[in-house]
């Protein structure tokens, strides 16, 4: 099922989680593991990322299409800055033979040391990717959303400027990065709407689980921590168990107040563990889950 039906469609609030896939193959156990036990919470659609210069490409493209084997509605991730556009034609072309409906496209991230093949074609920017899933005739695209503005971006007004580019090219939601103060979702889909874009934008949660990580992670996408959170977070940092139990109350306040204020579809980054998600949905009580 395409996604822009089922947010058209569902009476619930519509859940989804990401996956990655493991590097390790003794983690696959271990990830299949958190996958069946988030099943429980009947997902409307899972994502399957795809790594830096598409260094997990095959993995990523084999996941989706077992999840989609299992059952799953899934949105097989594409980055283009550092894959061919022959490359990326032969995957849609699979994705699209496999049955698979969705997929979210993004420009990605050059890896360290990376050098284009001069011999091949590469796009430099997500709208290419978009234009070119939408010639399929077949997808349901997703794009990326930025609520503070993405890092290389001059002002939020430029930022609101290229989404609304990749949506008339071709897209039909949005997934935003994470973020940690409402406000800034709030904002960002005004000014989205003003903008005249009319398609979904899904918020995308990111339940904290340990300090080192979510420091390293917003000091990578620019997403700000609310002092409040940041000075609980320090207090308890060399604390484990006290920091996931800070996110998954954080988080269960974040969820509830943008479910008031209108939202109807969450995205969580799970980071393929499952026990904050299942938490924190326990806690929200919007979706009995199954047994």
């Amino acid at each position: 099922m395409k996604v822009c039906d089922i947010l058209k469609s569902s009476k619930e609030i519509v859940l989804s989680f990401e996956f990655f896939p493991p590097k390790k193959e003794e983690n696959w156990p271990l990830f299949w593991n958190t996958v069946n036990k988030l099943k429980k919470w009947r997902p409307d659609f899972v994502s399957v990322t795809y790594g830096a210069g598409g260094s997990t490409h095959d993995k990523s493209i084999e996941l989706s299409i077992d999840l989609k084997n299992q059952g799953f509605t899934v949105v097989t991730h594409l980055t283009c800055i550092s894959t061919p556009v022959r490359k990326l034609i032969e995957t849609l072309t699979l994705l699209m033979k496999e049955g698979i409906e969705n997929m979210l496209a993004l420009r990605g991230d050059i890896p360290k040391d990376y050098v284009r093949d001069e011999n091949e074609e590469y796009f430099s920017y997500a709208w290419q990717l978009v234009e070119l899933a939408a010639k399929f005739n077949h997808f349901c695209i997703g794009v990326a959303g930025y609520p503070e503005g993405h890092l290389e971006s001059k002002s939020i007004e430029e930022d609101i400027y290229y989404l609304k580019f990749k949506v008339d090219k071709g897209a039909h939601f949005i997934i935003t990065q994470l973020f940690f103060d409402n406000i800034y979702f709030y904002d960002f889909v005004e000014r989205a709407q003003k903008a005249g874009i009319t398609v979904p934008i899904i918020p995308g949660i990111m339940p904290i689980s340990s300090y080192n990580q979510i420091i390293r992670f917003t000091e990578l996408c620019g997403a700000r921590i609310p002092r409040k959170l940041l000075e609980l977070l320090e207090e308890h940092k060399d604390n484990p168990d006290a920091i996931k139990n800070i996110g998954i109350e954080y988080a269960i306040g974040q969820c509830e107040d943008l479910v008031k204020n209108g939202v109807r579809a969450l995205h969580f980054y799970t980071l393929n563990t499952n026990e904050s998600v299942d938490r924190i949905l326990e806690g929200l009580r919007i979706r009995r889950p199954e047994g």
